[in-house]
């Protein structure tokens, strides 16, 4: 007897949710584009599905993503493996466009200087009142950083298209000192780490300069956001 085939990688229903959310399209919006009932959606999203090749196609359409991204086939690998196209071309970002690309919370990465030299790390962030917020370990290269200036930087790259973009946040950033303020924010906080529990220090980013840029590749798809 032959071996059953495979599934595809990764939890589809969870990205298939999580993509329509970013597009902040309902499911009867992407049964539209992908020429299915809603119920279905609901389906695969809630249940442990999986669709066919033909389906995925539609579906991965329908979501401006890839089937590769919905099965999660790209998940260990580094974004930007793909060619760059050509006709592409840099626009630089105002920033009104940054804040709005930035969102009010995410994952991105801080650029700072350790005791050892320069340190990127991967964070959770939240953006309150203008402001970027981080918790962190109290003894982490983060929270030693309190008083001197650093720098946030987010992205996104499609590499179907080989475009993409990035924002770019400087400024100093500080300790919340005050427990009742800092409990105040984590409350506020989207989520908490993704790298686990530990990380109560509340950090705050007050930019003083925000930039970015995009790729824009004529005859891509328009970029969402």
């Amino acid at each position: 007897m032959s071996p059953a085939p495979q599934s595809p990688r990764g939890d589809i229903g969870r990205r298939v949710a999580a993509r329509r959310h970013q597009l902040s399209l309902s499911r009867q919006d992407v049964a539209l584009r992908a020429g299915a009932a809603p119920g279905y959606i609901q389906y695969v999203e809630e249940q442990s599905a999986t669709p066919g090749i033909g389906f995925l196609l539609r579906l991965a359409d329908a979501l401006e993503t890839t089937v590769q991204e919905l099965t999660g086939g790209t998940v260990d690998l580094p974004a930007g493996l793909g060619r760059a196209a050509r006709e592409a071309r840099m626009a630089e970002l105002d920033e009104a466009e940054c804040r709005e690309l930035l969102g009010d919370h995410g994952v991105g990465r801080v650029a700072l200087t350790g005791g050892e030299g320069p340190v990127v790390l991967p964070v959770n962030y939240q953006v309150l009142d203008g402001e970027v917020m981080f918790t962190t370990g109290d003894r982490s290269p983060l929270a030693a950083a309190a008083g001197t200036e650093i720098a946030f930087e987010t992205d996104h790259i499609d590499d179907a298209f080989s475009k993409g973009w990035s924002v770019l946040l400087v400024g100093t950033v500080r300790a919340v000192e005050d427990e009742s303020e800092a409990l105040r924010l984590r409350e506020a906080a989207y989520s908490g780490p993704w790298a686990g529990e530990g990380r109560e220090h509340v950090m705050i980013l007050t930019p003083r300069r925000t930039t970015g840029r995009r790729i824009i590749v004529a005859d891509a798809p328009e970029d969402t956001r």
